[in-house]
């Protein structure tokens, strides 16, 4: 029974947030300069359409009638999100919000993915590395190198790679997920130059995160290390590599919660580095239809991203109690 009332104000709280997200989003949108939703409305009228017509076409635009009561287009917009109806495209003229959003998306989360789990695989063999042999140069050496990764910016590390690797030297293609002169489908051709072309946008996920993985894994074991189970642990004779292990499984539950947060700070990452390596994205999505004045996919990429993350910190927390006996006894 414990165990259920803690899953289930787990999944409210999670609930809730996403629906101060789309709340927020709602007002954001119908009070931003402009009002692009009485903006749009006001051009179809002066365009010959009728009051009612233009309003529907507002509606299936944005997710709320305009010229209505706060409530009513309150309530119109919430109802068409637990349908999934994030409206229609301003700029790609009939085709429906959540298909472009979601055809984005996948390409996103592949690259992040990748990034955040070779960062964190990375990071934190070189945290543990300068945590245990903090009073050496090799210590100082990893120490120094996680601060001045940790220091650059993304845009940078991904315009140095894009320089370097696809202009003086042309290893890697210059942008987009495929070549055309491969045929979609399950062949080598075209699943080899899916690889190729996302080589390098990971390689720049990776190195985004991996300064902050190295330094915070650096801390956490040698905050682990002055506890009195490891000086307990020795002095029982037990050996070096059992002790090593002891240490990384406690350091790792810090961790593992920054893990899921670091997932957002991947998918803001995502703009720059999509936008570099010309990566069809949810960066590169958000930049376009920012140019372009799609307030609708704006809206539905940055809800999508932001409810990605409020997932991924929910499943996090559910997965905690596996790695922590000691949640699991409380």
């Amino acid at each position: 029974m414990k165990l259920a009332r803690w899953l289930a104000a787990k999944l409210v709280t999670g609930l809730v947030m996403i629906w101060i997200v789309a709340s927020a989003m709602f007002f954001l949108l119908r009070w931003m300069p402009g009002n692009p939703a009485q903006t749009r409305y006001a051009d179809l009228i002066l365009h010959g359409a009728t009051p009612q017509a233009a309003a529907a076409q507002v509606a299936a635009m944005y997710g709320f009638m305009p010229k209505q009561p706060l409530p009513v287009e309150y309530g119109h917009y919430m109802w068409q999100l637990l349908h999934l109806n994030l409206g229609v495209s301003i700029s790609e003229t009939g085709i429906p919000v959540s298909h472009i959003v979601f055809s984005a998306f996948p390409w996103t989360v592949v690259l992040c993915l990748s990034g955040i789990v070779a960062s964190f695989l990375i990071g934190v063999t070189l945290g543990v590395m300068a945590a245990l042999r903090r009073a050496t140069k090799a210590g100082d050496g990893i120490t120094a190198f996680g601060a001045l990764m940790n220091g650059i910016p993304v845009f940078v590390i991904a315009s140095l790679l894009f320089y370097i690797f696809t202009t003086e030297w042309a290893i890697f293609p210059q942008g987009g997920t495929v070549s055309i002169l491969y045929t979609p489908g399950w062949n080598a051709g075209y699943i080899g130059s899916l690889i190729t072309h996302a080589i390098l946008p990971v390689i720049a996920y990776t190195l985004a995160g991996l300064g902050a993985w190295v330094l915070t894994t650096k801390s956490s074991v040698i905050s682990v290390l002055g506890d009195d189970f490891i000086l307990a642990a020795e002095l029982r004779g037990i050996g070096p590599l059992t002790v090593a292990r002891y240490i990384v499984r406690n350091a790792m539950l810090p961790l593992f919660t920054i893990f899921a947060l670091a997932l957002g700070l991947m998918l803001g990452g995502s703009v720059f580095i999509e936008d570099v390596f010309n990566y069809p994205g949810l960066g590169q999505l958000i930049l376009t239809s920012e140019t372009s004045a799609d307030y609708p996919v704006l809206t539905g990429a940055f809800l999508l991203i932001i409810v990605a993350v409020i997932v991924a910190n929910f499943l996090a927390d559910l997965a905690y109690p596996l790695i922590d006996p000691r949640v699991r006894r409380s």
